[in-house]
């Protein structure tokens, strides 16, 4: 069996992985460059992203990404203003009912990503924008790129994200409803606040703020192990810039509507909505990484009716968002369809029935909420 990826985001590439682990030949395009685009710092991995890891990643990658995360988050605090100060004046579990988030812990996105990338230099190709596909008369499924070449395979899933080219023609019927929201969303090193008391305050758990009309949430990220240390320990053969200069930090974000988001730069925009806010909080924005800082909109695509398995599936926010947690669903997704080939290529399963018992449970449990995406994708 040979399959295509389309979109190299964590779902794309944990599912490269655990079909190269299981013997199949893969082959993924992205169509940006290899650091990809701007869609936040962090991750709150929670039990079905882990799972994923665990299962596709070879074992020492898997050692890694969970050597550099953060504390467990057992808890959700709400701040608010009493007296003059911040305070927690609730919490509620982190136990995945009601709405609320699993438990789990803080990633940093862009570290994860250069440990999934580490090994798959060879099955990898950046700057390769496929811009449709044809299932052919034997079966497979040919793609065609921008600069006109074409490649051949049993299999073609789109991981390529919100925008994802094919979905577009797949399921044309799903498509992408823009609510309307924004959000502002950045990352402040630790020590730029560490004289704030707002780390001792919320600890590992993610918190939001309510205070002077403004919502803000934060989340701290301080790693098990320093990078360097577990790169060291665990994967030598993970580019080294990818650990070089990465250090704790707090991450935020700030809602907003599209009216209010405006034309000024992000960082700046971010600054002026902070302006009122309690010294602690207006400091995590003012001392942010502006080159981090991006602006996301929040986006839906309402459930699907079932549709008639063919060679082309689709994976992640290719067909399915999730407030926040849209990481852990992609790489579930990769995990759940990369047993479902292996079934097929093994014999155990018809090739169609294999992708349409995926699609299947895709259908069941993965559509939710609103996600942020970014602006202009």
């Amino acid at each position: 069996m040979r399959v295509i990826v389309v979109g190299a985001g964590l779902g794309g590439l944990t599912l490269a992985h655990g079909l190269r682990r299981a013997g199949i030949d893969v082959v993924v395009y992205e169509r940006d460059g290899a650091l990809g685009r701007p869609q936040g710092v962090s991750l709150h991995m929670d039990d079905r992203g882990l799972s994923a890891l665990r299962a596709c990643l070879p074992p020492a990658h898997a050692a890694m990404a969970e050597a550099t995360m953060g504390g467990q988050r057992e808890q959700t605090l709400t701040l608010s203003e009493v007296d003059g100060s911040l305070t927690v004046v609730s919490a509620q579990p982190s136990d995945g009912m009601a709405g609320r988030a699993r438990q789990g812990r803080q990633v940093h996105r862009p570290l994860l990503r250069a440990v999934l990338l580490t090994g798959l230099e060879n099955v990898v190709h950046f700057g390769a924008e496929v811009t449709r596909f044809e299932q052919r008369a034997d079966g497979t499924v040919r793609v065609w790129f921008a600069d006109g070449a074409m490649d051949t395979a049993d299999v073609v899933v789109g991981a390529d994200g919100i925008g994802s080219v094919i979905r577009r023609q797949y399921l044309p019927q799903a498509r992408v409803a823009d609510t309307g929201g924004r959000v502002l969303m950045g990352a402040t090193p630790l020590r730029a606040v560490a004289g704030t008391g707002l780390p001792e305050l919320i600890g590992d758990s993610p918190a939001s703020a309510a205070v002077r009309g403004t919502m803000m949430a934060l989340g701290l990220l301080r790693f098990t192990e320093p990078p360097a240390a577990a790169r060291q320990r665990w994967l030598p053969s993970l580019r080294h810039s990818a650990v070089a200069e990465v250090e704790d930090y707090v991450m935020w974000a700030l809602p907003v509507t599209r009216e209010r988001l405006g034309s000024a730069a992000v960082w700046r925009r971010a600054k002026e909505l902070a302006a009122d806010l309690p010294s602690a909080l207006r400091m995590v924005v003012a001392e942010a990484w502006p080159d981090v800082t991006v602006a996301l909109r929040i986006g839906m695509i309402p459930p699907v009716p079932a549709w008639q398995a063919r060679p082309v599936t689709v994976i992640g926010d290719a067909i399915h968002l999730a407030p926040g947690f849209g990481g852990n669903l992609a790489m579930r997704d990769a995990h759940r369809l990369s047993e479902a080939l292996v079934a097929a290529d093994r014999g155990g399963l018809g090739l169609l029935d294999a992708i349409g018992a995926y699609e299947d449970e895709l259908r069941r449990n993965s559509f939710t909420t609103p996600v942020a995406v970014k602006a202009g994708s």
